[in-house]
């Protein structure tokens, strides 16, 4: 499948995630760039909602959206923004946040996890793990009813399925898990790395260059680096998988997916076709990441039901 036309346009404009010479790139330069988001009014509008607010989850800075006025306890979805672990933010994710609570009907928890290099693996998915544990112990404060989906894309992609096994082993039921085209093995061999690994918006390299400012010299076979490697999937939550097929990450989620079915965990893969990585983030941009997250939300809307039922 050729790139789709919207994934050609913005390829002609964004050949590549960091735009740089890896050996030479200034990452303070870079994060200042990116403070200013070009494509800030693509990502979605800033809608209002009754309820946004900024706490903290056991010292973890997270922000808090719900779409409606009531006070009753609904559902919770744990947001991990990407960024290949050195980059993002809630502030950057914000249009998001607020569209995925209105989809979903869910209380959306977006987290500001610390970033690499200056806080390498595993900074970020304890950051991440300490949120999730925090929503089943106090699930007053957050105005859950109990039942909790983690989401993430890219390198969130990698925190939400760690946690998700994190959960698993420490007794706590989630209710869905949903990976958005993840970062799920270091060794980065697949054919979808070598296929698409230059030119398509997130390189090859560029995802290397992630890798080495987050996980530094520790295992990369170690799960909470690629879940790819964790010993059994089995008990996981159930899944939704979402790739774009011209993404160096595509097997990654694709594989995990087959894993988790063949392990006997309800996994649902759905692929866009000619889409590149990031699309999901950029409504204004593609109409395949609207469509993408309709889909996501009616599966986490059927998460949560098959809970309650």
């Amino acid at each position: 499948m050729p790139l789709h036309p919207q994934a050609r346009e913005y390829i002609a404009l964004h050949p590549s995630d960091l735009g740089a010479d890896l050996a030479t790139l200034d990452l303070a330069r870079i994060r200042e760039v990116r403070a200013h988001d070009e494509l800030a009014t693509q990502r979605g509008p800033l809608t209002h909602l009754p309820f946004v607010r900024d706490e903290e989850a056991e010292g973890v800075p997270i922000r808090v959206y719900r779409a409606d006025r009531g006070d009753g306890a609904l559902p919770v979805v744990v947001y991990f923004h990407g960024g290949g672990w050195v980059f993002g933010s809630v502030k950057r994710n914000d249009a998001l946040g607020r569209d995925l609570a209105i989809r979903t009907g869910a209380v959306v928890v977006s987290v500001d996890y610390r970033l690499a290099p200056e806080h390498p693996f595993p900074a970020a998915a304890d950051d991440a793990w300490t949120v999730v544990r925090d929503l089943f112990a106090r699930p007053a404060f957050y105005q859950s009813n109990g039942a909790v989906a983690v989401l993430g894309d890219s390198a969130g992609g990698n925190l939400a399925a760690v946690a998700a096994w994190q959960a698993r082993d420490a007794g706590l039921a989630l209710a869905h898990q949903v990976l958005v085209y993840p970062a799920l093995d270091l060794a980065m061999d697949t054919p979808s790395y070598r296929e698409f690994a230059t030119g398509f918006g997130l390189d090859a390299a560029e995802m290397a260059w992630f890798a080495e400012r987050y996980a530094r010299d520790a295992d990369p076979g170690d799960p909470r680096l690629s879940p790819l490697r964790l010993g059994s999937p089995a008990g996981l939550a159930p899944a939704t998988v979402v790739t774009a097929e011209c993404d160096v990450l595509r097997d990654d989620g694709e594989r995990y997916a087959a894993r988790l079915a063949e392990a006997g965990v309800p996994a649902e893969v759905r692929r866009y076709p000619g889409a590149v990585h990031g699309f999901f983030g950029l409504p204004g941009l593609f109409d395949q990441a609207i469509e993408a997250r309709a889909y996501v939300a009616e599966r986490l809307r059927e998460a949560f039901a098959k809970g309650a039922a």
